[in-house]
């Protein structure tokens, strides 16, 4: 594994509060870091950029983010990997590489909802020192191409909703895209390397980590952009389903709450399963039905993948 890396300027001499930890394959975080730079005044020296390019292996690219960074205001360093080491692995290098006492651990395609999104953080790591801080997200500024529409409808019913109600099954709610993780609570539970393809190693950190430690939910939201078609979130269900039995087996009393556990153990007793599932799919497809009624064909398609595997 070769590893290179590239700081500005701001770097050397900061003593951040905050570290934000940002790894993408083949995305540009580009417009996410000029929209965090916008704060480095108001966050003044108390926040950090990592940037970690897992594996892309795009010279063009990584020219074009070694410039940027050495353009932006806040301390930033770029880390380039010539091989893609996953999800965990990645995160997990980031929070060592990371100088602050707060990490924040952020998807490159998130986009702030509004204009104090960074320094809020920062400004609830230095009062209230959460050990756990889940700020939501929206899709307030995702595309809304009709190709989308499926994972939209999906996203809305059942991942944006308000930190109160996040609040009423803390460990679910949980998801890298827009976390604040305190480092000592990081340094005692770091990401399961053991988690391979997309998916589930997120909620798994968080069930660990909610047995020991308080896990807050707030409202400072950023926009998912990376909203999939019907074939790519099928083929990420896909990669989830080893993961989620995983899941399952280490944490089976959180799991059995899971209303993707409850029609899984349903759907394991129908005979011919493997058979009906790529029906599920099937429907999804169909773009003349409605995108509630292609959701529910897909989260059936999951249950199913998900019942074989557990």
């Amino acid at each position: 594994m070769s590893v290179s890396v590239h700081d500005n300027t701001a770097w050397a001499a900061a003593t951040p509060v905050l570290s934000v930890l940002m790894p993408f394959l083949r995305d540009d975080p580009s417009v996410l870091l000029r929209m965090l730079d916008r704060e480095a005044h108001a966050v003044a020296e108390r926040a950090e950029l990592i940037i970690l390019d897992d594996g892309t292996a795009d010279p063009a690219l990584t020219a074009r983010l070694t410039a940027l960074i050495d353009a932006l205001s806040l301390p930033a360093r770029l880390i380039t990997l010539n091989a893609n080491e996953g999800r965990s692995k990645g995160r997990n290098r980031l929070a060592e590489a990371a100088r602050g006492r707060f990490l924040l651990f952020l998807d490159s395609d998130m986009r702030p909802d509004h204009p104090r999104f960074l320094s809020d953080w920062v400004d609830l790591a230095m009062k209230d020192e959460p050990a756990v801080a889940f700020g939501g997200f929206s899709l307030l500024q995702a595309p809304g191409d009709a190709r989308f529409a499926v994972h939209r409808q999906m996203a809305a019913r059942s991942d944006c909703i308000p930190a109160d109600q996040r609040a009423l099954q803390p460990e679910k709610y949980v998801f890298t895209s827009n976390l604040l993780v305190r480092r000592d609570v990081f340094d005692t539970e770091s990401f399961d390397a053991g988690f391979s393809g997309w998916g589930w190693e997120d909620v798994e950190w968080a069930m660990r980590v909610s047995r020991r430690f308080t896990v807050t939910h707030i409202d400072n939201p950023a926009t998912h952009m990376g909203l999939d078609t019907v074939e790519a979130l099928a083929a990420k269900y896909e990669q989830s389903a080893p993961n989620f039995a995983r899941v399952a087996a280490r944490h089976p009393d959180f799991v059995a709450a899971y209303p993707s556990y409850r029609v899984a153990k349903k759907l394991k007793a129908v005979p011919g399963l493997r058979l009906i599932r790529p029906l599920f799919k099937q429907a999804a497809r169909v773009g003349l039905l409605p995108p509630a009624v292609r959701g529910l064909s897909l989260r059936l398609y999951r249950a199913a993948l998900y019942a074989e595997a557990i």
